[in-house]
Parts: structure tokens; C-alpha cells; sequence
């Protein structure tokens, strides 16, 4: 089906001189800003009081005048304009040329090449059909009849300016290739010093065997290494192989890599590598990996080398090619193939401007209807030919030696067409490549998710380099299809040659560090035997706990909780919770049902506590906490109403009833005096009296891990394990009676409140703590203390790996070993960071948005090394804390990765225990209710 055509409205060029206002702009290009040359002609004459470019001369006012000129001209006469001039062609007035020679101007030829003239709309078109043919080249289904096939090069990452070292290059693209010696040097400098040597390549080699090829190849290298008295270095070396290529891994290296590394001094963050048209045109850049359904993985970008050459191989640009270009195609030795190519690079555009001057000199209108066997030979007007006729000073007197030397006798108005025509021919080169330059810079602006784009675009090839105005008019096509982008153009410094040894200087650097923080990371890597020997340990230490004689000696201090039963679905009645251990508190209303309608209705208040009362005395603490139970039997309309009550009490206590809980020490800030050694719940009791407005029945404190094996108890009665990894880490399990030294009795079974966060105090486990946890420990509020909880617990997570990133900075492996203000900061990176990070759910984009946020600028390859820091000591913990419950029985999970570790490990570990894992519900209030509510049924059945 046939294409409809592009609009070709307002066929003023937008690579040309003018700005919007259509007045000449000079602001690049040099002199050339004073002339008209590739702009739309309508509406610009003499008689509407506006200049005139004249063809390679200044600018003048009218009304029209001859001009001087380097060739001789011959005045004429455009029908309708009062005054004869040469070149009057610019005025609105201009109807074909009265001139007796029969030639044509500059009008007629714009005229006769209208198709190849490209309005902003058509240009902007052919952008949206280039980003649609990246699409189907980037995706596994579509790629095999994809145009342009967007192929991965398995190039990673840009040069940073820390490459260092000496590599080797080879560059073979033709009848002659390069060896190439490549220092490069980071003394602040970013210095690069290039030796090479050029070796010719017979042609019975080129069309004979690969193995004499590459003999040949292996034999020039040698030559290169002896001249050097370099043989026996074993240098890195770099590929440039200038042919169409599909790559596996990095060292099948082909052509669209050549320039990654060409700039000097500073590059963005983002660059965007462009090999530009020469002889041949293609481009690479840097995609997100979670776009490349050809290479496994989404973390990451890679380079891809889109081989655009082949774009409207499908038809896609059928409608605005010429018949000059499907000469050029029909006469090519790949017919139908590299179509775009054909009508933008170097090989061609000299062939497409002699097929014009050959049909326009055949319909007799250039010199005087005149052919010669020069200009009807293929190849014999040569690309270098336009870029001479298009030079600003001797433009015209170049022509008129080119077109003698083609046996022809051209007048000044066969020059000056001619000219117009390079101009044409040489505009839609650089507009083609600028509109598809655009779509890949708005891929990358979109990939980023913001409106606004800043990146650099290195260029290489002869047409770009040579050219006097290529440049400047693909530069302005990128800028007016992209106004609100920052591009820069960097042109390359032999990208084949030392782009190849800067892809292997990037490779080796990227292997070098990586080897460097494997090393850094390893220790926090813990081996199945490793992990086995903590299992053994802790039971070693609960051992020592549960012993009356080894208790005091014991850092895993297994406590009896006194709780001796866990919910049988029997429970009923209404509850009272108070749950202490921060700045806030909380008083729960829980209402159990058995039965039918069996389940937990749950009405809560949060209370906060100030400061000056929890640094005050006990005795206005608990006031505080009675006038707030209060409210809330007001704000339920429960006042006077007396009913059994769990307190769940976050400090440390050593308990000798369920009903009775001595505090040891306070912690979180608080500081209330008279209640260290004293029993909680009689200092509760006697703020209820004080009050003399309700009375309540304490029936039991509660540590919240208690609480958490209880609340899950009452879903699954199976459920004998409770554990906590929150900002602190612990747990409690049901034990067998004769097993716990600590209490009289050997029937039944209690809950052991285990305090494990010390496990390790002892020393055992110093030789897996690494010099990141000693750094933590050390600067700690409690040094030498809680060392399993600061390696598993987040209260310090964020904390490790901001040590193991500071690491990584002062050593030069992360942020381009620039340490930050911020990242010095203690507790800057917060454990929901790390978690955040370390989500499989979470692309690349939201790492570097939240490592934005922590004031720590990041590349790509930053965000990516920052979350496999995140996960190896996230996944260190939960082994850790798996390891731990290993020794136990478990029923409890923990969301996220976390959780999927911790149960892998402990299945490892104790294969012949089958754990489930049930995540409790608000363990630290539902909990103290539902304990409660045990020791009441009991406590009635016993009464029974």
C-alpha cells in the first residue's frame, strides 16, 4: 500500500541561514550567514524592498544591480523586472530566463529538483518513522523484519576519564588497514598518544582465504610489534572491523563502535556516539537494557549499532525518494539494500549530482543541451567535487574547473546551477541524517522520562569533516526538531583507530574495577559451610542460655516469658493492649469471637509521649499512660468499665511471672526515673489508683516478639516460632519445660524470649564480621554490643553500605571517586532506601531518582553498583538471620527479597524440618491482647 506524502508546505529549508523571522542568521557557518543560498525563494524579491543573496556574492539592497564576479558574467533579463542584472532570480517577479543562451537559473533549478527539497513537516515525519523502525529492531519478535536492525554490541559504558594503560587498535574497512599503538594516560590530562602504521592488503588476499587473511593480518602485527620492540608485552587490543557483523559477546567488535571514546576533556554524563556519514553512514548509542529483547538482563545500558543505512529497505521512504535515486540504486551492486544510505552518504552524493546534470543537460538545460563522455561515466564526479563547488570564496571558480575537466564548457549560469544543485543534493544529506539523529536523541530524552535533554553527539566521516556546510545544517535540523535538548557535536579524532583501543580501554577499566569490588564485597559472601557454623553456634549459645550455670555467661539470653500456650480458637471477650516502645504509644480496644463468627476486631488510638516525659520521673510517665487510656475508654464509651489488659513493653526486662516484668535498662531516648529495677506492671497499677477512675486487670507484659508469634498462633496453631527483623532484630519459640533451667517444672512448655541481637558479643562471630560492621559497631551507641543484630537489623543496614560506598568512592570505583558531603553524612542512607534498591521491580531510572535524592549525582553504571551493594548485604542479613532460625522451628515471613532468602536458607540448612511461614499482623498490640486472652481462658478453665 502505498504511503501518503508528507506535507510539503513552506519549502524554506530548515538547515539554511535564516532564522524564524526568514531574515539571514550568521551565527554559524561563517561568511555563508550572508547568503541565500539554500533558501525558499518564494516571496523574496526586489520589488517587495527585501535583500537578495546573490549567487556567491554579498548581500545587497535593491532596487537590483550588477554585481562583480570572478567569472564573467553576462547580464540578462527575468521577464517583468525593470533592471537587468546577472542572477536576478530572487525577485517574486521571475519567470523563465529571457537569456538568448538558453540556460536556466537558479529558480527553474530548485523547480526541477522540488521532490528533493524537504519542508519541516516532511523532515519530522521521516523522524517518527526512523523511531518506529528502532522499535521493531529493539524487539525480539520484530527484529527479523526490521529495516534497521539495532544490534547489540555488549559495550556497557562510556569512557569516564580514568582509562589508563597502553592498548593495541587494528583498523581494517578497505584495500589498506592500521595497527595502532594507544597510550592512554589519567594525570587530570585525559592524554591520548597514538603510533600507527598503515600495511596494504594484496587483492589476490582480499579475494582469497580467510586464513591468508588473516595470516597476513597476524603478520602485519607482529611487523608493528617489532618495530615498537613491544612483542613481548601482552597488550589489550581493539578491532575496528568495518563489516556487517552480529555480536555474542564484546570481542566480536564491529564498525558501530568505532568512536565511543574520540572526545577530549570533559563528556556528559550521556553521550550519544554518531558515526556520521563518509564514504558509508551508520550510528550507535546507548540504550537501557530493559529495552534490548535480544540480550538477556534489564539492568544497565548497551551500546547498539543500529545499522541505519538499511532504513527504507522496507519501502518506508518510498515516497520521497527521486528518480535519481532509484538510478543510483538500480546501478549499485546491492540493488533494493542501504537505501538510506544511498541517498546521505559520501558514495553516492557525487553520483546523484552528475545524474542530474546529465537529465538536465539532456532536457537542455544545462550547457546548451551538451554531453561529453566524462560526465555520462559513473564515478567521475566525485563527492569531493561538491564540497569544492560549495566552499564560500571559490565556489563558482571551482565549478567552472570541474566541469572543464569533464570536457564540458560551461557559462556562468551552467556554474551557478551547478552550484544550486550541490546545494540541493548535499541539504537533503545532512536534514535526512539530522531527522534521524533526532528520533535517536528523543529516545534517549524519553528513556531518562524528562522533557529536557543534554548530551553530545560525537561525529566522524569524510562528509562531515569535509564538507564545508554539512555541519552546520544537520546541527540546525537536530536543533529546530528538538528546540528544547542542549546537544553538543564533538567531532572524533580517528575513530577507527583509537575509538577501537578506547572501547578496549573502557572494557579493560570496567573488568578492572569490577575485579576490585568483587574483592571488597567477597568477605560479606557467606558459603553454605560458613552459614552451617552459625546454625552450630547459635545453638551452642542457646545452650549456654537455657543452663542455669551457664546462663550468666551466655550472650543469647533465652528468658522465660511464662507464656505456656498459644491460641486454641477458643478465645472470646474483650481486651485491653497498651503497646510501649517509641516517642508514640498505643491503646487498643481488641474484641476476639470464637465460634462462627470466629476472628479479631481491632479500635486503636495513637498517643505520643513528649520528650520532658519520657525524660522526666516514672511516676509522670505513667500518668501520662493512665490519662491516655482514659481518653480512649471516653472516646469508646467504655468508661468505668473494667476489663483484663496485655502490656506490651519494648525495653529490655527480665520477667518472673507473666504478670510481672522488671525493667534492666531503658533505651530509645527514654530516661524516666525510679523504674530501672523496678517491676512495669506494679508502676502501671499504681498510676490506675492514683487516677481513681477505672480499674483494669493486667493480666500479662509482653515483648513484642512474644506478641508476634501469638497474633500468627491465632491464625495457625502450629505456629511455636515469633520473629522480629525491623529496626531491631529478635526472637522467641515454644520450648519444652525441661529444657529451661531458669524456671521450676518440667511439664508443658514456655515461650523463650531469646534477646539474640547479642549473639556474637562473645567474639564467635569475628571471623565473619568484616571491617565494614567493625566501622558500624565502633560508632555505634552501644560499641561492642548487639553485633548480630547490627548486621541483620535496619537500624544499620543503610549504615553498611554506606561504609562499603565510601569505600568504593576513595578507591575510585564509584561515583568517579568523588566523595560527596552527603555521602560522608552517618545515616544518611536509610535502610528504606536500601530496600527500595534492592526491589527486582525497581528500573535503573528510580535508583538514580533516589540516589538523586540523596544529594549523590550517579551514572548509569553508579546506580548499577549501587544496588548489587544494596542486595549482597541485604541478602547477607537475611542468611544470617536464616542461619539463627535454622536452630529453631519458623513460622512467620517477611516481604520482599528478604523474606525469599531467609527461606531458602533455612530450608538448606535444616532439610529435614518442614517450616511455613505465616507474616504476623500488628504482633506488638493484637498480640498483647490475644496473650491475654490465653491466660484468661486458662486461668477460667483452671477455675472450673
Amino acid at each position: 500500500m502505498r504511503r501518503n506524502r508528507p506535507s510539503r508546505k513552506h519549502l524554506t529549508h530548515p538547515a539554511e541561514d535564516e532564522d524564524d523571522s526568514g531574515r539571514v542568521s550568521s551565527q554559524e557557518g561563517g561568511r555563508e550567514g550572508t547568503r541565500g543560498l539554500g533558501a525558499g525563494l518564494e516571496g523574496r524579491g526586489c520589488q517587495q524592498g527585501r535583500g537578495w543573496g546573490g549567487w556567491g556574492q554579498p548581500s545587497i539592497t535593491p532596487p537590483c544591480a550588477p554585481v562583480p564576479s570572478p567569472v564573467p558574467l553576462s547580464p540578462a533579463l527575468c521577464l517583468g523586472c525593470p533592471v537587468p542584472h546577472p542572477w536576478a532570480v530572487l525577485c517574486p517577479c521571475a519567470q523563465p530566463c529571457a537569456s538568448p543562451l538558453g540556460c536556466v537559473c537558479p529558480l527553474q533549478v530548485d523547480k526541477y529538483l522540488y521532490h528533493m527539497r524537504l519542508s519541516d513537516e516532511t523532515l519530522l515525519e521521516v523522524s517518527q518513522r526512523f523511531e518506529k523502525e528502532m522499535e521493531k529492531g529493539l524487539g525480539a519478535d520484530t527484529n527479523p523484519t526490521a529495516s534497521v536492525k539495532m544490534l547489540p554490541t555488549f559495550v556497557r559504558s562510556t569512557p569516564d576519564g580514568t582509562e589508563d594503560g597502553d592498548f593495541l587498535a587494528l583498523d581494517l574497512g578497505g584495500t589498506n588497514f592500521r595497527v595502532l599503538r594507544v597510550k592512554v594516560s589519567d594525570n587530570g590530562l585525559r592524554k591520548v598518544e597514538m603510533e600507527n602504521q598503515i600495511y596494504a592488503i594484496p587483492e589476490e588476499l582480499m579475494r582469497g582465504s580467510g586464513v591468508q587473511l588473516f595470516d597476513h593480518i597476524a603478520e602485519c602485527l607482529a611487523n608493528f610489534l617489532d618495530k615498537l620492540q613491544i612483542k613481548d608485552k601482552k597488550l589489550p587490543l581493539g578491532f575496528t572491523f568495518s563489516f556487517p557483523c552480529h555480536q555474542t559477546k564484546l570481542d566480536e567488535v564491529g564498525e558501530g563502535l568505532r568512536i565511543m571514546g574520540m572526545g577530549k576533556g570533559s563528556v556528559p554524563a550521556h553521550p550519544v556516539p554518531l558515526l556520521g556519514p563518509g564514504t558509508g553512514t551508520n550510528a550507535c548509542y546507548m540504550e537501557e537494557m530493559r529495552h534490548i529483547d535480544l540480550v538477556e538482563g534489564d539492568e544497565g545500558r548497551m551500546c547498539i549499532n543500529m545499522e541505519w543505512g538499511a532504513f527504507g529497505d522496507d519501502g518506508v521512504l518510498n515516497d520521497i525518494r527521486t528518480e535519481f535515486d532509484r538510478e543510483i540504486d538500480m546501478g549499485s551492486l546491492n540493488p533494493g539494500k542501504q537505501l538510506f544510505e544511498k541517498m546521505i552518504s559520501g558514495m553516492y552524493m557525487g553520483e546523484l549530482v552528475r545524474l542530474i546534470l546529465v537529465k538536465m543537460a539532456k532536457d537542455g538545460l544545462l550547457f546548451g543541451g551538451r554531453l561529453t563522455p566524462d560526465l555520462l561515466t559513473t564515478g567521475h564526479f566525485e563527492t569531493r567535487f561538491v564540497s569544492a563547488i560549495e566552499k564560500e570564496k571559490e565556489g563558482l571558480q571551482k565549478a567552472h574547473e570541474i566541469l572543464s575537466k569533464l570536457g564540458l564548457e560551461p557559462s556562468h549560469e551552467d556554474c551557478v546551477a551547478t552550484l544550486r544543485i550541490c546545494q540541493i543534493v548535499s541539504t537533503r544529506s545532512a536534514t535526512l541524517c539530522g531527522a534521524t539523529l533526532a528520533a535517536v536523541l528523543r529516545r534517549l530524552r524519553d528513556n531518562k522520562g524528562g522533557d529536557r535533554l543534554r548530551s553530545t553527539v560525537g561525529v566522524d566521516g569524510s562528509v562531515y569533516k569535509k564538507h564545508p556546510h554539512f555541519a552546520r545544517r544537520l546541527h540546525k535540523t537536530v536543533r529546530k526538531l528538538l528546540p528544547d535538548c542542549e546537544i553538543r557535536f564533538i567531532r572524533s579524532e580517528d575513530g577507527s583507530g583509537k575509538g577501537a583501543a578506547m572501547v578496549t580501554a573502557v572494557a579493560y577499566r570496567l573488568a578492572a574495577q569490577h575485579q576490585a569490588r568483587q574483592k571488597i564485597l567477597e568477605p560479606l559472601k557467606l558459603s553454605h559451610e560458613q552459614l552451617l557454623e552459625v546454625k552450630e553456634r547459635m545453638r551452642i549459645e542457646m545452650e549456654k542460655g537455657l543452663g542455669k550455670e551457664t546462663h550468666a555467661e551466655a550472650t543469647v539470653k533465652m528468658l522465660p516469658t511464662y507464656v505456656c500456650s498459644t491460641p486454641d480458637g477458643t478465645e472470646k471477650g474483650d481486651f485491653l493492649a497498651l503497646d510501649l516502645g517509641g516517642t508514640n504509644f498505643r491503646v487498643l480496644l481488641v474484641r476476639v469471637r470464637n465460634g462462627m463468627r470466629r476472628g479479631v476486631e481491632m479500635h486503636n488510638k495513637i498517643y505520643s509521649i513528649p520528650v520532658e516525659i519520657m525524660q522526666g520521673t516514672g511516676e509522670e510517665l505513667f500518668d501520662h499512660i493512665v490519662h491516655c487510656i482514659s481518653d480512649f475508654l471516653e472516646y469508646m464509651g467504655m468508661k468505668g468499665v473494667s476489663l483484663p489488659l496485655g502490656f506490651t513493653f519494648s525495653f529490655p526486662c527480665q520477667q518472673n511471672n507473666l504478670d510481672e516484668g522488671i525493667l534492666l535498662k531503658w533505651t530509645k531516648g527514654f530516661k524516666a526515673t525510679g523504674c530501672e529495677g523496678e517491676d512495669v506492671v506494679g508502676l502501671l497499677k499504681e498510676a490506675i489508683h492514683r487516677r481513681e477512675e477505672f480499674d483494669l486487670d493486667v493480666v500479662a507484659v509482653v515483648n513484642d516478639t512474644v506478641g508476634t508469634m501469638m497474633t500468627c498462633g491465632y491464625e495457625d496453631p502450629y505456629c511455636e516460632v515469633g520473629l522480629i527483623v525491623g529496626t531491631g532484630s529478635n526472637a522467641c519459640y515454644m520450648e519444652e519445660m525441661r529444657n529451661v533451667e531458669l524456671v521450676e517444672g518440667d511439664e508443658g512448655r514456655m515461650c523463650v524470649n531469646m534477646e539474640w541481637g547479642a549473639f556474637g558479643d562473645s567474639g564467635c562471630l569475628d571471623d565473619i564480621r568484616t571491617e565494614f560492621d567493625v566501622a558500624v559497631d565502633e560508632l555505634s551507641l552501644n560499641p561492642g554490643k548487639q553485633r548480630y543484630e547490627k548486621m541483620i537489623s535496619g537500624m544499620y543496614l543503610g549504615e553498611i553500605v554506606r561504609n562499603i560506598l565510601m569505600d568504593f568512592t576513595k578507591k575510585g570505583l564509584l561515583f568517579r571517586g568523588r566523595i560527596s558531603e552527603r555521602l560522608k553524612t552517618r545515616g544518611i542512607f536509610e535502610t528504606k532506601f536500601l530496600s527500595q534498591i534492592e526491589s527486582d521491580c525497581l528500573a535503573l531510572l528510580q535508583v538514580r531518582s533516589i540516589l538523586q535524592h540523596l544529594g549523590l549525582e550517579s551514572t548509569c553504571d553508579d546506580s548499577i553498583i549501587v544496588k548489587e551493594v544494596c542486595t549482597v548485604v541485604a541478602r547477607r542479613a537475611a542468611q544470617l538471620c536464616g542461619a539463627g532460625m535454622a536452630a529453631v522451628s519458623l513460622s512467620l515471613s517477611l516481604p520482599c527479597s528478604f523474606s525469599t532468602v531467609l527461606q531458602e536458607t533455612v530450608k538448606e540448612l535444616s532439610p529435614k524440618c518442614e517450616v511455613t511461614f505465616l507474616q504476623s499482623e500488628d504482633g506488638s498490640g493484637k498480640g498483647a491482647a490475644l496473650i491475654t486472652a490465653v491466660a484468661c481462658r486458662i486461668r477460667e478453665a483452671g477455675q472450673r
